[in-house]
Parts: structure tokens; C-alpha cells; sequence
């Protein structure tokens, strides 16, 4: 049984499909980085240390959208991008995880 196929992409510009793809990075290292959810420092430097250049590219995507005129961040078609790729689930790394209560 095949899983279910996930809905298509919104059109995006490039500039935009790179910045949703740069940002889910950015979430994901962070992720790795949070003290609240990380357990090996190595882990948790390394992903600091690629933190670095994944900000870069989302700066630089945002810069070129802003180059070429693209003036509007519209948040309703990101969205559907980033829900597509997973990206409430991914951001939630960023986040305290719950309290445990044992």
C-alpha cells in the first residue's frame, strides 16, 4: 500500500521556493541546536557551525526577492508551502517539549 500522495507545492518564484527552502533549514538546525531537546553537544556544535551558512542563504533569497521587486511576503501561499513540507512538525523541535509529568 502506497502512502497517501501529499497535495502539490503553490506556485512559487524562485526567490520564494528558496526562501521557504532555506528557512526549513534554518528551522531544522535549530532544532538540532535547542537545549531543551538536543543530547550531545557535538550534535548540537555541529549544527551551529551549518547555522551559519543556512542564514546566509536565507538572507541572500530574501535579498533577491527584494531585488527583483518581489516587495510582498505572502504568507497564505508560504504557508501552504511550508504545511506541504512539513513544516509545523519541524518547527515544533524549536519549541519546549512538553512537561513530563512522571
Amino acid at each position: 500500500m502506497l502512502p497517501p500522495e501529499l497535495p502539490p507545492l503553490p506556485a512559487l518564484t524562485r526567490a520564494e521556493a528558496e526562501f521557504v527552502d532555506a528557512y526549513l533549514e534554518v528551522v531544522d538546525l535549530v532544532g538540532r541546536i535547542n537545549p531543551a531537546r538536543s543530547t550531545h553537544t557535538y550534535g548540537a556544535l555541529r549544527a551551529a557551525q551549518a547555522l551559519v551558512g543556512r542564514a546566509a542563504a536565507l538572507k541572500d533569497a530574501l535579498t533577491l526577492m527584494h531585488l527583483r521587486g518581489e516587495s510582498e511576503v505572502y504568507t497564505h501561499t508560504l504557508a501552504e508551502a511550508l504545511r506541504v513540507l512539513d513544516g509545523e512538525r519541524r518547527a515544533k523541535r524549536v519549541t519546549m517539549p512538553p512537561v513530563s509529568t512522571s
